[in-house]
């Protein structure tokens, strides 16, 4: 009797811990805490994107320490994670407008001739994606060398560069961001 009345209270201190250690948006349970390139990170801040009426995302952020300023995450040097949770089927070039129009609204045409290459590999890679369904995670993990792309957990290739991964940054906490509600979540406001 004693065994069973402790695993019932061990049972439900995981499930209390596990709901302590996880934020949720829409339905999604996004972990509080995740690594990248041996570092620990934390969920800075996570939102819905809607569009029109249509939920087509959770995204949530991770990044070494929590912050307020779009400015510290977007220059910041150390890893970080964008994770797109799908909320609705989105063909890749929906997806690829849709963060072009983000990296257009926050950059100077001479910046965007810049990282041109980038773009385009990009491009390539959520091609080779295709289609997200509901339920697929798409993570961009920003080092210093890269911005590398998973698709539900299989790395699906990298695009060279720390700037790019900031201008990625840019289309959710730029100055012109996609949906200024989202950035607010974003930021843990």
């Amino acid at each position: 009797m004693m065994r069973k009345s402790l695993a019932g209270a061990a049972v439900v201190l995981s499930l209390l811990f596990a709901a302590a250690n996880a934020a949720e948006v829409a339905g999604v349970r996004l972990d509080d805490h995740s690594r990248l390139a041996g570092s620990e990170l934390v969920l800075n801040g996570a939102g819905l994107r809607s569009k029109l009426f249509f939920k087509v995302y959770v995204i949530g952020i991770y990044a070494p320490h929590k912050t307020t300023k779009a400015a510290e995450l977007i220059d910041a040097t150390e890893p970080r994670r964008i994770a797109m949770h799908m909320l609705r089927q989105v063909e890749a070039d929906s997806l690829l407008s849709a963060l072009k129009e983000g990296l257009q609204q926050n950059h100077s045409e001479a910046e965007l001739t810049a990282m041109k290459p980038q773009i385009e590999r990009l491009e390539a890679i959520m091609r080779a994606i295709g289609t997200a369904k509901p339920g697929d995670l798409i993570t961009l993990d920003l080092t210093a060398a890269a911005t590398s792309v998973s698709f539900n957990g299989q790395d699906k290739g990298s695009i060279a560069g720390a700037g790019f991964g900031a201008a990625l940054l840019k289309i959710w906490l730029g100055g012109k961001p996609i949906d200024e509600t989202l950035k607010q979540a974003l930021l843990g406001g």
